[in-house]
Order: C-alpha cells, then sequence, then structure tokens
C-alpha cells in the first residue's frame, strides 16, 4: 500500500476510534500485577470488579450524586479518608459508578485503586474557590503561568506507594473552558493546576480511561518512580493552552504505550526542572520507554523534551509513534541557563503526515523563571539518534539550532524519507553548531551531518519498566 493511502487509512480508523471514544467507552479492566481477579459483584444495575483489592467500596456508600449537578467533594474525600485505612490490609478500591459526578479536587492514597465505569463521568468542578493556592513545585521555584503558587491539581497525591487510576474507559473531564478564557484574558493570579498529578510516588499505573477538557496539562508525574501510562485517551482542542497530554517531570523508569492524544500543547513532554531551580533540585528524567503512540497537536510536538530540562533527561527511547497534522515530530527545547543535559535519546519507526518539520532542536529557548539564572550554565545535548522515519506533506525538513560555544553533538539520523509539501521553505536543512552524521536520508541533509554509511544505534537491553506486566481483572 501507498505511503499515503496507509495515511488516509489510518486516519480513518483513528477518528472513528475518537468518535467512539467520545460517545461510549469500553475496554479491558486492569489490576494489582501482583494478584488476580475474584468475582465481580452486582451493585445497582451493573457489575463491578472486586478481588484487585481486599476491600472495595462504591463512591454512593458515601452519599454520592451521579447528576451532574450535586456536588460530590465530601463524597469524594470521605471516600478516600475511610479507605486509606486499609492500604496495610490488603488495599482498597473506589468504584465510581455510571453517572456525572460533579466534584473539587481531592487526593488518592497509598495501596489504593480509583476505578470508573465505562459510563462513569467525573467532572471537576468549575467553581475556582474550591481550588486552594499550594506552593509552586521545588525544581520550578515558581508557578508555570505566573510567578507566585499554584491552583490545587483536580486529582492527585504525594509520598505515595501502589496507585492505580483505570476503568472501563470511563472519563475525567476539566472542564476546562473557564480555566483558559481567564488565562487567556490574564484574570489568573496564580498558575493553573493540572488533571491528575502524582509527586513523590512509586510504582503508578494509569490505564484505560478517557481525559478531557484539562485546565492546563493533563497526566503529570513529578519526582515519581516505576509509572505505567497504558491505553489512556486524551482529548482538547488543539488551540487550548498548554494542555499538555503526558508530562514525566523528574521521574525514572516510566513506560507510555497504546495511546491517543489531541492537545493543544506537546502530546509528551519529558521534563526536569526549570533553570537554577531545577539544577539545585537535580532529579533527572531517565530511562523512559514510549511505544504505539498516537499524536494530533498542530501547534507543538509529539515528544518534547524540555524546556525545562535543567535537572537533565537521559535514556528515553521511543518507537511505532504516528502524527497526523503536528507542527514537528521530535523537538529537543532548551537555552542559556538552563544547564542539565539532554543525552542518549532513541527514536525509531515514526509515521508523519501533515508536519511543519520533522526534527527541531531550539537552543535559544529564553524563558525564564526570573532574573536569577546563571548565563553560565550551558545544557549539554548529545547522543541524538533519530531512524525510520517516513513523513509525507512537510514544510521543512530540520531546524537544528545549537548554541554559539555549546555546540549540540552526536546527531544521529538514518533511515529517513520525507516528502515535501506544496510550498516548502527553501532551505529544507537549517543547521547551526550541531554536529553528527546521517545515513539514508532524503532530502539531503545539511553539510553539517554528512551521509558516514552506517544506520543509528537503538539500545538492545530493556529497561526495568518493561518487566512491569499489567494482569487484566477478568469479567
Amino acid at each position: 500500500m501507498e505511503f499515503s493511502q496507509s495515511i488516509r487509512f489510518l486516519m480513518v480508523r483513528i477518528l472513528a476510534t475518537w468518535t467512539v471514544a467520545m460517545a461510549t467507552f469500553s475496554g479491558a479492566t486492569e489490576c494489582r500485577q501482583t494478584e488476580q481477579i475474584g468475582l465481580r459483584r452486582l451493585i445497582g444495575d451493573y457489575e463491578s470488579p472486586t478481588g484487585c483489592r481486599a476491600h472495595v467500596a462504591d463512591l454512593t456508600d458515601f452519599g454520592g450524586v451521579g447528576d451532574g449537578v450535586t456536588s460530590n467533594t465530601k463524597a469524594f474525600r470521605d471516600a478516600v479518608g475511610n479507605l486509606s485505612m486499609y492500604s496495610d490490609d490488603g488495599g482498597a478500591m473506589l468504584l465510581v459508578p455510571p453517572g456525572r459526578w460533579l466534584t473539587g479536587p481531592f487526593n488518592l492514597t497509598s495501596h489504593f485503586t480509583l476505578f470508573l465505569h465505562s459510563d462513569a463521568v467525573i467532572l471537576a468542578s468549575t467553581d475556582l474557590d474550591e481550588y486552594p493556592i499550594v506552593d509552586p513545585l521545588p525544581s520550578y521555584g515558581r508557578g508555570r503561568d505566573i510567578p507566585g503558587g499554584r491552583y490545587s491539581n483536580f486529582i492527585w497525591g504525594s509520598n505515595l506507594t501502589d496507585v492505580i487510576v483505570t476503568g472501563d474507559n470511563g472519563t475525567i473531564n476539566g472542564q476546562g473552558q473557564i480555566w483558559w478564557d481567564k488565562f487567556h484574558n490574564k484574570e489568573l493570579n496564580s498558575t493553573r493546576g493540572y488533571l491528575l498529578e502524582l509527586m513523590y510516588s512509586e510504582k503508578i499505573i494509569i490505564s484505560n480511561l478517557v481525559f478531557v477538557n484539562s485546565s492546563s496539562w493533563n497526566l503529570h508525574p513529578v519526582y515519581c518512580n516505576d509509572v505505567v501510562i497504558s491505553g489512556v485517551t486524551i482529548l482538547a482542542p488543539t488551540t487550548s493552552p498548554n494542555t499538555d497530554g503526558i508530562d514525566p517531570d523528574s521521574c525514572s523508569n516510566v513506560r507510555i504505550e497504546d495511546s491517543f492524544v489531541v492537545s493543544g500543547d506537546d502530546c509528551i513532554a519529558i521534563k526536569s526542572g526549570w533553570d537554577q531551580y531545577g539544577i539545585r533540585v537535580g532529579i533527572p528524567s531517565e530511562h523512559i520507554l514510549i511505544r504505539r503512540f498516537t499524536c494530533i497537536s498542530p501547534y507543538s510536538a509529539v515528544i518534547a523534551l524540555g524546556s525545562e530540562m535543567s535537572g537533565g533527561i537521559s535514556d528515553v527511547r521511543a518507537e511505532d509513534i504516528v502524527a497526523i497534522h503536528s507542527e514537528s515530530a521530535v523537538r529537543i527545547k532548551t537555552g542559556v541557563g538552563r544547564g542539565g543535559y539532554v543525552r542518549d535519546v532513541f527514536v525509531r519507526g515514526v509515521t508523519l503526515h501533515t508536519m511543519k518539520y520533522v526534527f527541531w532542536i531550539s537552543g535559544n529557548y529564553g524563558s525564564h523563571p526570573d532574573d536569577g539564572w546563571d548565563p553560565k550554565a550551558l545544557p549539554e545535548i548529545s547522543g541524538i539518534n533519530y531512524s525510520n522515519f517516513v513523513a509525507e506533506n512537510v514544510t521543512m525538513a530540520a531546524n537544528l539550532e545549537g548554541i554559539d560555544s555549546d555546540v549540540f553533538s552526536g546527531i544521529c539520523i538514518s533511515n529517513v524519507t520525507i516528502s515535501l509539501s506544496p510550498k516548502p521553505k527553501k532551505v529544507q536543512w537549517n543547521c547551526t553548531y550541531v554536529e553528527g552524521s546521517t545515513y539514508d536520508v532524503r532530502p539531503t541533509p545539511c553539510a553539517l551531518l554528512p551521509e558516514n554509511g552506517a544506520p543509528c544505534a537503538f539500545p538492545t537491553e530493556t529497561l526495568p519498566v518493561e518487566s512491569l506486566q499489567l494482569d487484566i481483572c477478568s469479567k
């Protein structure tokens, strides 16, 4: 099948999947990897899983009302507070049954599963008074939108172990329009919170759910280890501000797979702190695996590294990636003052249609938290490997901008075929302050990336997070 026919087929399939996801959601249910699902019990007129945790409760047991109007803030908080008592006794699961469950922000707890029925929708309150102002992240030093603190995240937790957020493809709706409007109108005095953020936590699974209309970033694990994000759908208008899909931030051992994002910002953005604050905290993002991932984001990247990367980013592996109508496939965003490093990045098996750039490295990303950044803090960018890309309807093959006196080195690009748009840029490869090589790349790369006769490397050893298995709960 010709490439253009393949893309048309893929677009039809994705649009069909999106339409179904926006109407009714169904799918497999996952439980703790070390246990098998037992029986299912009947609650009302639907069956719910039992056995993944020793203790199971329904939101209605705590007074929940799923009419889309009644506030369930107290019900969610009481439920989590009650179930947290079982963390040392086999853990607990909170079931969210069919309905529209309006609530303000609430925390999660350890050894805990939040499970959404396929017809369950958790609706974030649009009453901003329900979102207290909290401290900024240590590695950022201030709110990301504006100086100062930030509004509470919608669902969050800190210092947790063994947390599962999953379901039969139920929905978590951030109802972000009010936040987007106030952000555009400069009516917010603090940074927007995120739809789901876990801090200083480990053994996290987020799976088989749909996240829509976040106020800002959708999924934000920060200072976490052993994170699996699998089978999620994330949807936001492509014009919505900063609605990143998945942002692992100063995290180690992360697996992102079998997921689909439509976003107003980067579909995946790997981060590790901002300028002097990220350098001081010094927690890198490393050992990150991305596979079988699809993105639509006309104004941003499919996979971004940075711009906040001051704690370092290394050992990132991505493969089997599809993007339709996105600004760039892979973008490294950094600049003077960032410090840190991005190294040992491997991306292969990428199919693209309608792109501004295929490859983009920005060494002049100048956004800083305040005036305290160090002009001598230069980033290290090295060991960047891209292979087996096929792209159609591309405006410009590559825009690769290093920094004077800080050459970005070890860039390898191989087995790449790029077909240009009807009105392409006259210069297809813009290269400054970069060093590396290419192999079998069309159109012909810039002189700073000469042909060397060998394809790029991809690691053969597996990452520990690859062996983390997600057992399927039987029906």
